[in-house]
């Protein structure tokens, strides 16, 4: 898919005789590429498709296309760092060039920067001179990356990508737009989608959660529809994100291991918090602290925080030591679980606890779309599974898994109350969609739906007459 004139263009990527994958960051690259002069900086967890994504808009949209890459190409890193200034910078990039530069029309992919910190420095010098365009690219491993989003202020922008959410899922696997739109049309006018829609996306919902998002292993299920295959990219994956650990944090390596492979038991652990004793009986948070941020910072792990009052601003009540840790990728948490797994889940086995994986889906998906996560727990209301700010007001979220889905004490409890004037409440379930008072009940898969809402353009002149 690309766009051509603002429009929507459907085409079918190949490569090696395989369709490749759709993706939202398409359309984002296109628009900010053609509204402004800026560069871009691409960020994410490693394997979520960025370099491939990136890649595949420069040679569409460019004549020249050129990709350093610090890992693959160690020499650039010092042929850049030593540069004496701008003109000197691009000398040394047309040496590094494989094609030619052609001005106006040239698009320099760096990828990998987390290895060279002084291309990020030089691009507030590279955009202002203004011969060519440049698009960044580099794996959230550590506070390398973090550090070097702030350089170029005014020169450069950020966005995060993620694995495949459920649209780019739902996409992948051959579901048109039409059906996504009837879908998008029930969740807007609050009406239930039509039964055999709902029963078949209920199916491949259960798909994704074997599945995940992450893009290789979404392309090897495509190809070969094994889920043995699939399994066994997902296992290289972890492996890759425990190399990772080890290389880029090796004071805390053994903790973040640690912490990394108890994601799946502390998720189906009864209450989900993240238990400490369970790894030291003796440890105390702050010892741990700097690994939990690591797994966050390298976008392994999403951390979900208790608040303690269910209100507006949910930040100023966050608990800093009290949390939930979700897997980045629902595949990669159904991958870690026992074998056997993946057919039960696609049976529909009533005998599994989807709880945790469910719930891992609506992370992603919030996640994805900006939200910053949080839950409430009280011994007098009980706990809910999320609660988010959305156009100014906290909206509480529970997540079931099971047929009792109108169910929720604390739900109900925290409704009630007049203390937190919640208006409305979202409940994702197996089921298609209803309301009854303040509640709606979503089928899970309409999480892909609960986005915020984009502020309006707004202009405004002063009138300076009479001060001229």
């Amino acid at each position: 898919m690309c766009w051509k004139n603002g429009q929507k263009v459907v085409v079918l990527h190949w490569k090696n005789g395989q369709i490749m994958l759709k993706r939202k960051i398409d359309k984002y690259l296109y628009d900010f590429f053609k509204t402004n002069n800026k560069a871009l900086l691409v960020t994410g967890a490693r394997q979520t498709g960025k370099s491939f994504s990136i890649s595949h808009f420069g040679t569409t949209h460019f004549e020249s296309f050129i990709e350093i890459n610090f890992i693959e190409m160690p020499d650039a890193v010092d042929v850049i760092a030593q540069a004496k200034d701008r003109d000197d910078m691009l000398l040394r990039l047309s040496a590094l060039a494989d094609r030619p530069l052609i001005e106006g029309k040239t698009l320099f992919f760096f990828d990998e920067v987390q290895e060279c910190p002084s291309i990020v420095t030089a691009v507030k010098f590279l955009v202002s001179e203004g011969s060519y365009r440049y698009i960044l690219s580099g794996s959230l491993l550590g506070v390398e990356l973090n550090d070097l989003r702030s350089e170029p202020v005014g020169y450069m922008d950020v966005v995060e990508m993620f694995p495949l959410d459920l649209e780019e899922f739902f996409m992948a696997l051959g579901v048109n737009d039409d059906v996504m739109d009837v879908v998008r049309n029930a969740w807007e006018s609050k009406k239930p989608v039509p039964d055999f829609i709902h029963t078949k996306l209920m199916e491949l919902f259960r798909l994704y959660l074997i599945v995940g998002g992450m893009p290789a292993v979404v392309q090897k299920y495509l190809d070969t529809n094994n889920l043995q295959d699939v399994l066994a990219e997902q296992q290289a994956i972890i492996r890759l994100y425990e190399r990772d650990i080890a290389k880029y944090d090796r004071n805390h390596k053994l903790y973040i291991e640690e912490i990394f492979d108890m994601i799946p038991s502390e998720l189906n652990a009864k209450n989900k918090r993240f238990i400490l004793k369970n790894l030291n009986e003796n440890m105390k948070f702050s010892r741990y602290e700097n690994s939990f941020i690591w797994l966050k910072d390298a976008g392994v792990a999403l951390p979900v925080y208790n608040v303690e009052e269910p209100t507006v601003p949910l930040k100023l009540s966050r608990s800093r030591n009290l949390f939930k840790l979700f897997q980045n990728d629902v595949g990669l948490l159904t991958c870690q679980f026992a074998e056997g797994i993946q057919l039960r889940i696609l049976k529909d086995d009533k005998g599994i606890n989807f709880g945790s994986v469910y719930e891992n889906v609506v992370a992603q998906e919030l996640y994805a779309h900006g939200f910053e996560l949080y839950y409430f727990n009280s011994k007098k209301q009980g706990e809910l599974d999320f609660v988010i700010e959305k156009d100014g007001k906290v909206v509480p979220i529970e997540v079931k898994s099971g047929k009792d889905y109108q169910r929720h004490n604390a739900l109900t409890n925290v409704l009630a109350n007049p203390d937190y004037q919640i208006k409305n409440a979202i409940v994702f379930s197996n089921n298609n969609l209803s309301r009854i008072n303040k509640t709606i009940y979503l089928p899970i898969y309409m999480a892909a739906f609960i986005k915020k809402a984009t502020l309006p353009s707004i202009t405004y002149t002063v009138d300076l007459s009479g001060l001229r």
